[in-house]
């Protein structure tokens, strides 16, 4: 063989190589929104590429930036714990459904006291965001703690800087339980604190109630056990003292009409129950209705999501989120099927 006809079957040979390995590339899939689930979907996804070999890259950017990237279409799904509105669904030619449970939870920096020591309601926490109250020896305090030694310490708020599901989620709550926070302040994904220090995502929240001295803050509950934080508890609708955990928010769950609420936007703050925790949500994913071409992307956004629901209970339990029923993943595949298609109109799940 000539040198000419050397190189020309090597290159061939690279050149068949590198097909093969194209055919052979495992799907990858892209993702950004709520800081809120990312513990979750962060195992998930190394779980899922340990048993397919597919990946998904998750941003935890916060909800608002997840709704503006599948809204401009450089994700291949969003995330957001604020449900979208029909109407903002519709416009934007996307479904929503839910992927897991969990609890936002009040935590403090407070020396000489245990997590879960200290108990607050939600007059009195929506007081506290509202700029009322601003010492933590303070009546209303020092009236639902009783034996607890309360310091003459100056209050310091973290919010979230970034629009937030979380942020939706607790001042959605803050507003059912006090009237004035609910007039003057409001419920959204970003509004106008009239006091405090802001941080990004759930991880900067954390990150500012660890460093301040006196500070409160708002996490997701995967937050308060990953970081160590110091929990409040919260009195419930029924006027019971309730702790965070999976059974506590399980219980607000059952409160929820899936089937009968348009895009699966069940509201569980505030929610009845003597176990129920007042604070809890269900976080979702947004999903283009008409997938690009075949809609190979957004068949492997549902592939993941349906081994996350046969195959993820167990791990979101361990992070103390609260798996889907059953019942629900269903109607959630239910939905797939007569909502998601191709560029042709044809069903991909």
């Amino acid at each position: 063989m000539g040198f000419n006809q050397l190189i020309k079957s090597v290159a061939v040979a690279v050149a068949g190589a590198f097909a093969f390995s194209g055919a052979a590339h495992a799907a990858e899939i892209t993702g950004a929104g709520a800081s809120f689930p990312y513990p979750v979907y962060a195992k998930w996804a190394e779980l899922y590429k340990a048993a397919t070999g597919n990946s998904l890259n998750y941003q935890s950017i916060g909800s608002g930036g997840g709704i503006k990237q599948i809204k401009a279409k450089t994700v291949d799904f969003g995330a957001s714990d604020a449900p979208l509105p029909q109407n903002e669904l519709a416009e934007a030619g996307l479904t929503q459904f839910p992927a897991v449970v969990g609890g936002v939870v009040p935590v403090v920096n407070l020396d000489g006291v245990t997590p879960g020591q200290i108990k607050l309601s939600g007059q009195v926490l929506g007081d506290i965001y509202a700029g009322k109250i601003t010492k933590w020896n303070a009546p209303e305090i020092t009236a639902l703690n009783p034996g607890v030694k309360l310091p003459n310490e100056d209050i310091t708020v973290v919010y979230r800087s970034d629009a937030s599901g979380t942020s939706y989620v607790f001042t959605s709550y803050l507003s059912k339980a006090n009237a004035d926070f609910k007039s003057k302040i409001g419920a959204g994904t970003a509004v106008k604190w009239p006091t405090g220090v802001g941080g990004k995502g759930n991880e900067g929240v954390a990150a500012n109630v660890q460093k301040v001295k006196g500070a409160i803050g708002y996490v997701e509950y995967a937050y308060v056990k990953k970081n160590k934080l110091n929990y409040t508890q919260l009195k419930n609708k029924d006027g019971n003292f309730v702790s965070p955990d999976d059974s506590s928010f399980k219980a607000a769950t059952a409160h929820g009409d899936w089937a009968k609420t348009p895009g699966f936007a069940v509201d569980f703050t505030d929610a009845a129950g003597k176990e129920s925790w007042p604070i809890s949500s269900a976080t979702f994913i947004l999903l283009h209705k008409e997938q690009a071409g075949d809609g190979a992307k957004g068949k492997e956004v549902l592939k993941f999501f349906d081994w996350a629901y046969k195959n993820g209970g167990k791990v979101a339990a361990d992070l103390d989120y609260v798996p889907l029923p059953d019942s629900v993943t269903k109607l959630v595949e239910d939905s797939w099927k007569s909502n998601v298609k191709d560029s042709s109109g044809k069903a991909i799940w």
